[in-house]
């Protein structure tokens, strides 16, 4: 018995457990089965030492994960792969999760081709079983979808994402929580390529499926709220997104202990909406889908206007007399408010920006000097890209365009106006009308200038990156779809 190889004990058990004791051969005698069971319980502690073995270094590669220990998480991973092939064979779909695991390692490490093959290799698993609507085959599609993300493959990302959700929708429940994940992952796939209404739809069933679980009047509803807000601030609806940061404000305001600070992120929304709308014109679309929601707090002014609307100001006002009384010691939270209001004071022409800058510099340097690197450097705050710009052109027929990528160069002054803005050198054959449509696009931009110690001081070669749509003419070769 001691000589048994290790696929013995396996092909003993599979016996036992498969094929009844009366239809074996009849040429087996009763000693032989008496044999074979004999076998069967001395090699029963090699199993479950075998079980105890996976399940101890599963937790061990949990731990390294958990600490970002990437290097022991995928030996960990390898590990746990060659026991699961060792207990249950090659072909097994016990494989699926060990194989998902690894693959996520090497996601987080970078090496995506490597993640792709793990992905794939557990998904071929599963493939042809149970007519595909495996739950096994969530995980490995999620992570196949989203290393096709990091690649540039969103394409083929939308179609494994969005089978991914719809196995989860179909198993789960059309509103189960656990879904999220994947559906912010499609909503990505559908942004990168040019497809609103697929990911403006997303984003309401996401938000539907959160007040599904918590309920309509829950304080962790928010956190859904703002991050639905902001979509719709994304693609210009301002408006829409600040009736959502009103409903976040409304339910801090009527749920939580007195003034906390959950309300603070709807506040800076807000605030937000009205920056938005004053640089770049009111929401243009009348027809929403965002749900109906209630304007909350008396911050909101019913008619839109071109100019900057005070009741910004006075969100970001309302919202650091909270952090200051509820937290006094959050230095950073203050910090971030008043650089907002710094940015407000800058772009509306108001001449406290300085001051309110410096004030932002001094409160932020208590918290430590990684809270001031966003000051260090200039930060673009108005923008407006040119005609052939991917954030404004979706063309019908990528085929028919070359995506191309092309630098500039500017200086900053100390009010954050853009000076001596041109192409790098290497960026003059771009045609004259376009190149000219670039250079000026960045002229027209405004930044939040560059601090030392508080101060806004002039900036020097400035980069600048933007990303076009160039038609190819009839002699030039057919340009890579990207």
């Amino acid at each position: 018995m001691v000589g048994f190889p290790l696929s013995v004990p396996k092909t003993l058990r599979q016996l036992s457990l498969i094929t009844p004791v009366n239809m074996w051969p009849t040429r087996v005698s009763w000693w032989s089965a008496v044999t074979i069971a004999g076998v069967l319980l001395l090699c029963a502690p090699a199993l479950r030492a075998q079980e105890t073995n996976r399940a101890e270094t599963f937790q061990s590669f949990k731990r390294a994960l958990d600490n970002q220990d990437l290097g022991a998480a995928e030996r960990l991973a390898k590990s746990l792969v060659e026991l699961t092939e060792l207990e249950f064979g090659a072909d097994s779909r016990e494989l699926v999760n060990p194989l998902t695991n690894w693959g996520t390692v090497a996601f987080r490490e970078g090496r995506f081709p490597e993640a792709e093959t793990r992905y794939q290799q557990a998904i071929k698993l599963l493939e042809g079983q149970r007519s595909g609507a495996d739950r096994l085959l969530i995980r490995p599609l999620h992570g196949l979808g989203e290393t096709w993300l990091a690649t540039g493959r969103a394409t083929e990302a939308v179609v494994v994402l969005r089978r991914a959700v719809d196995l989860s929708r179909n198993l789960d429940g059309l509103y189960n929580f656990d879904q999220l994940d994947l559906v912010d992952a499609l909503i990505e796939g559908y942004v990168a390529l040019g497809q609103t209404s697929e990911a403006e739809r997303e984003h309401q069933f996401a938000y539907r499926t959160a007040e599904t679980t918590y309920g309509k009047n829950d304080l962790r509803l928010i956190e859904p709220l703002d991050r639905y807000a902001r979509w719709y601030e994304s693609i210009g609806r301002y408006s829409t997104a600040r009736g959502l940061h009103a409903r976040a404000l409304q339910l801090a305001e009527q749920l939580a202990n007195e003034q906390a600070l959950v309300g603070v992120p709807a506040l800076r929304g807000l605030a937000r909406t009205w920056f938005l709308e004053a640089v770049y014109g009111p929401e243009v679309e009348s027809q929403s889908t965002a749900p109906q929601i209630a304007e909350g707090a008396g911050l909101i002014s019913q008619q839109p206007s071109n100019r900057f609307n005070s009741d910004g100001e006075r969100a970001l006002q309302y919202a650091l007399e909270i952090a200051k009384e509820r937290a006094p010691e959050n230095y950073r939270v203050q910090g971030e408010l008043l650089t907002e209001l710094g940015d407000w004071y800058l772009v509306s022409g108001n001449r406290k920006a300085t001051d309110t800058y410096a004030e932002a510099w001094q409160t932020l340097e208590k918290s430590g000097e990684e809270a001031l690197a966003p000051l260090k450097a200039p930060r673009l705050l108005v923008y407006r890209p040119p005609p052939l710009s991917t954030a404004r052109l979706q063309p019908d027929n990528p085929e028919d365009y070359s995506l191309r990528t092309v630098e500039l160069r500017c200086s900053v002054d100390t009010n954050g106006k853009v000076m001596d803005a041109q192409l790098v050198d290497e960026q003059a054959t771009l045609p004259e009308a376009t190149a000219r449509s670039v250079v000026f696009a960045l002229r027209r931009a405004r930044y939040a200038p560059r601090l030392e110690a508080g101060l806004p001081v002039t900036t020097s070669d400035v980069s600048f990156n933007e990303s076009l749509w160039l038609r190819v003419s009839k002699s030039d070769p057919p340009a890579a779809t990207p």
